[in-house]
């Protein structure tokens, strides 16, 4: 399982955000979320996103710390990435 998850930077509704992320499959991710208890309204299209307050958590739970380009590159890489311009 490689579930990667860049550190909390995007802010938005009072606190920093971090993606998470699998760059094998889409199932994967939705099963990682889903034992961590996160929410589905959390997805969006190719990532969840997970509010400051739960980052370490996930880490404990086996996902893997990566910097935002690594995580954009490696999700890119899988195939599973939506371009900005897709999301429309």
């Amino acid at each position: 399982m490689t579930v990667l998850l860049d550190r909390p930077a995007w802010p938005a509704h009072g606190t920093l955000w971090s993606h998470l992320v699998s760059d094998a499959s889409l199932q994967e991710l939705h099963a990682f979320a889903e034992k961590a208890g996160l929410p589905r309204r959390a997805f969006d299209l190719d990532h969840y996103d997970v509010p400051a307050a739960r980052y370490d958590e996930l880490v404990a739970l086996g996902a893997q710390p990566v910097g935002f380009r690594e995580l954009v590159e490696r999700l890119r890489d899988s195939g599973l990435r939506v371009r900005g311009v897709d999301r429309r």
